[in-house]
Order: C-alpha cells, then structure tokens, then sequence
C-alpha cells in the first residue's frame, strides 16, 4: 500500500529532513512512527499526502508514484486517505456533526447522505450523541475523536495520523488509540506517527526515524 525507495527530501543546502529512506507497508497493516522532534516523521507523512514531494527516490501509495502524479490528481488520492494532522483544527463556528459532513459535502455528496455517514463515523468513534455540538464544549480527547471520525467518514484505504495523542492524559490517547485500531481491523492500512512509549512498546511494527535516518523497521 505505501513504498518508499530511496527517499531523501532536502530543503536548503544546509536541511535535509529524510536521506534514503527506504521501507514497506502492506495492505491493512497497524505500523507506528517513531523518533525524537526533528527526525522527519511529518515530512514522511505529508510526502504519502503529496503535500512534499520528494527530492530524489519514489513514493508509492497504492500503485502511485507521488513523485510523478499530477497536481490535478492529488485530490482523488486524498480521497483514499484519511489525514490526522495536528494543525489541521476543526471548525469552531459549527457544531461536531458538520465538521464531519464537510469532507462529502466537498466532493459532492447530498446533505442527507453527508449527514447519514457523518453521524455514522460518529458513532464508530464513541460520539454520536456529541453531534450537535460546538467543538470547544468537547475535551481534547474528545475532539481528536471528531478528527478521526471526520478523517474516515470518505471510507479511506490509509489513515495517516501525526501524533494523534499529544497532549492528551492517558484514558484519552487509549480511546484515540483504540478507534484507530478498530478502523485498522476491518483492513484500513494505519500510519501513526508518536512519542508515546506505551504505545510503542505494545506496536507490532515501529520504524524509528532519527535526524531523517531509518534506524529500525521490525
């Protein structure tokens, strides 16, 4: 589902954030990120959204070659992804439910069916009686629930999410952690970039990145 060979992606002469990173990961696989600040985790994840592209190397997702595709096709292969990442914030001046319907609304679907399948995701992460409202009445676990159920409510193939438990006390990243997981067990392929050793040391599979070097990939 996602490739990459030989990758490097260097801004300036003196910033390379990724050099010759190389890895697999298969359909409907569970694999986690990991490394200090600065190794290259969100440059790698934005390089699979094609908002970097690389410098040298391919980027394959799902039989697409990221370094080649077209900026006219970038939004259909977002379409197959669900994309958690920190800075991108729900909406505050409307309630949870239409923060979730806005991804369909955007590529075309009814009002009635946007509602049907928002309210849906919702419910799959815990939240469905949260629907009307605003996002600042919800705790920080509870809105990156929002941001999980707004990133699947397209039924992506990936789900890429970046950090998706800073900040939160341990109860809230089990909850995050396990919506994720249920989403990964009806075969969506899951990246998940952290810094939490809990959670790292219960992964079945960690690549560990450090100063844009591939240390490990179990």
């Amino acid at each position: 589902m996602i490739e990459f060979r030989n990758v490097s992606k260097q801004y300036t002469s003196d910033v390379t954030a990724l050099r010759g990173i190389s890895f697999t990961i298969e359909k409907g696989e569970l694999v986690f990120l990991a490394g200090p600040s600065g190794a290259g985790k969100s440059t790698l994840m934005k390089m699979i959204a094609a908002m970097e592209r690389p410098s040298s190397g391919q980027v394959i997702v799902n039989g697409q070659d990221i370094s080649r595709i077209k900026p006219v096709a970038v939004p259909f292969l977002r379409r197959n992804l669900g994309l958690i990442f920190q800075q991108q914030r729900l909406l505050t001046d409307r309630s949870v439910l239409a923060n979730v319907m806005l991804p369909l609304l955007v590529t075309g679907a009814s009002k009635t069916q946007a509602e049907q399948r928002a309210r849906a995701a919702l419910d799959k992460v815990g939240l469905g009686d949260r629907a009307g409202a605003e996002p600042l009445a919800l705790s920080g676990g509870e809105q990156q629930r929002v941001s999980i159920a707004r990133a699947i409510v397209n039924r992506p193939q990936v789900i890429l999410a970046d950090e998706p438990t800073a900040n939160l006390d341990r109860a809230s990243a089990n909850k995050v952690l396990e919506a994720l997981k249920a989403f990964n067990s009806v075969g969506v392929t899951c990246l998940i970039s952290s810094h939490d050793e809990v959670m790292l040391d219960a992964a079945a599979r960690v690549i560990h990145l450090n100063h844009g070097q591939l240390e490990v990939a179990a």
